[in-house]
């Protein structure tokens, strides 16, 4: 990076030092008002117990409801402050209301073709109530004529994607959680370059709590400079509010509508191993090509447009497809959502664990579950699957792999294997089910990602990009510490007490 680079990504982490601040002081001031207000503990009270017991009628997680209702009856008034600051699922309904106008326009172009759904239900019927669950509640379609290419390393994935954007012909999209003005985003901000001076529309949308530390605001005013367009997600402001607990983690890449790209990597130099700072990391990411590529273009869009509604029309962002994909197989791109109380990302994790049969081989950096996902996964190995999960060997944030490892335990004495990547890093989040069966995608098996964060994957069926996800599972837990032994012993007590703590206050992080 250049020197005035650096400077203003210096300015960016200043920036967020100066909101944490500004919040730290809002939190103190709820404090101190907690204290002034102590001579109205009665009433205070009272009102923290009736929304105990609102809390504890609600839909959400048990985990969740628990949490608040310990935080609540243990500070009454810094509780009450606190849960309706950050307790409510979802945000403001200003920001509900926009989403939901966004939706109305693209719903439309969402619909499923009956035959694809009948040839799977064919095949699978019990699989088919899954993509049916996700069609229903989420709005993604299923699709075939969509060919599938999975990469083991994201670097790969990179690779093939340059090539993709130097190809594009009439629109490029990216969407990311994070991105970094770093050797890799040079390589590609140069092929973006050159195909707007082409005439091909450039749009890129990031999340700034994801790219703190990365770029700064004037990132955006560098890339329009050069005629791409920009636009940030839900900036960071020094007020406590609950839409700022919700962040936008999916990574997507559409090309002229055909191709699409998404995947656990970011746009950062680390992804891609040209920085080191958790020893190798590894991520994973998809390529599809055909009619599937549609719904990530929709996923785009709404959120593109739920910044700002700026595009009269979609039509023009969705070309009739005319490619022929050369390989079977039913592919279904999802997105989900914190707007809604339809927990799409941890339900498709929870069926497919359910109907797993012979082997679940799971991924993910974190592992901060519920009570529902941890009793799926010990069932599922109680009935004689084959359950491994992989975490990292080196971790990225040291809490919350302590938070991470307080579930060993209860896993493995039911049967789950744990398998840690000793080489370092492993940022990929993705399930395979009985090799026949997968998913890749940005959400991790953590309550941020599959209750605050908007996320998105592809759910695979009977491709045979399926059976290279199986073999870089099996070729990872070669080089990773299997863990299961060490943590079926009992463990002494203060260590017994911490990973309570963890557990308890874990869904509220």
């Amino acid at each position: 990076m250049r020197t005035e680079e650096k400077a203003n990504v210096k300015n960016g982490v200043a920036k967020m030092l100066v909101t944490l601040l500004a919040l730290v002081i809002q939190v103190g001031w709820i404090v101190l008002l907690a204290v002034r207000l102590n001579e109205y503990s009665t009433s205070i009270s009272l009102l923290a117990f009736l929304l105990a017991v609102y809390i504890s009628g609600k839909r959400d997680n048990a985990a969740f409801k628990l949490s608040w209702i310990i935080l609540i009856m243990a500070f009454p008034l810094l509780g009450l402050c606190l849960y309706l600051l950050f307790g409510r699922s979802g945000t403001t309904r200003r920001t509900r209301k926009r989403f939901e106008a966004i939706d109305g326009k693209l719903r439309p172009f969402q619909r499923q073709q009956p035959e694809t759904m009948d040839a799977l239900e064919e095949l699978d019927p019990l699989f088919a109530g899954q993509c049916r669950y996700i069609y229903r509640y989420g709005h993604y379609p299923l699709y075939r004529n969509t060919d599938v290419i999975f990469y083991a390393e994201a670097a790969e994935g990179l690779e093939a994607q340059l090539k993709d954007l130097a190809q594009a012909k009439q629109f490029i999209f990216l969407e990311y959680h994070a991105i970094q003005e770093g050797a890799a985003f040079a390589r590609l901000k140069a092929v973006l370059a050159d195909r707007v001076a082409h005439g091909v529309e450039v749009r890129m949308f990031y999340d700034e709590v994801g790219s703190v530390g990365f770029i700064d605001r004037g990132f955006i005013q560098r890339m329009e400079e050069i005629g791409i367009q920009c636009r940030v997600f839900n900036p960071v402001v020094p007020l406590l509010k609950p839409i700022m607990n919700n962040r936008d983690h999916r990574k997507i890449t559409v090309i002229d509508g055909q191709i699409g790209y998404t995947g656990g990597y970011n746009l950062a130099d680390e992804y891609f191993g040209i920085t080191h700072p958790f020893g190798h990391w590894k991520d994973t990411g998809l390529r599809l090509t055909g009619d599937a590529v549609q719904s990530l273009t929709l996923m785009f869009l709404e959120m593109w447009n739920a910044m700002e509604d700026t595009d009269a029309s979609y039509t023009r962002y969705l070309p009739e497809v005319t490619y022929r994909a050369s390989r079977p197989g039913f592919v279904q791109p999802y997105a989900d959502s914190p707007l809604d109380d339809e927990y799409m990302g941890e339900n498709i994790y929870l069926n497919l664990i359910q109907s797993a049969k012979r082997c679940l081989y799971i991924a993910t950096p974190y592992l901060i579950i519920s009570d529902e996902m941890t009793r799926a996964l010990c069932l599922a190995a109680q009935r004689g699957v084959d359950v491994r999960i992989l975490t990292p060997g080196i971790p990225d944030k040291k809490l919350v792999y302590r938070m991470t490892r307080s579930y060993y335990a209860g896993l493995v004495r039911r049967g789950v294997r744990i398998y840690e990547y000793t080489p370092g890093f492993p940022h990929e989040k993705q399930v395979l089910c009985d090799g026949v069966a997968a998913t890749v995608g940005t959400i991790n098996f953590d309550f941020r990602s599959l209750y605050h964060h908007f996320e998105n994957g592809v759910l695979l069926y009977g491709c045979p990009a399926i059976q290279d996800i199986e073999a870089d599972f099996r070729k990872t837990f070669l080089v990773s510490q299997e863990v299961t032994e060490q943590y079926r012993t009992g463990l002494n007590a203060m260590v017994r007490v911490t990973q309570c703590l963890f557990r308890l206050f874990g869904p509220l992080m």
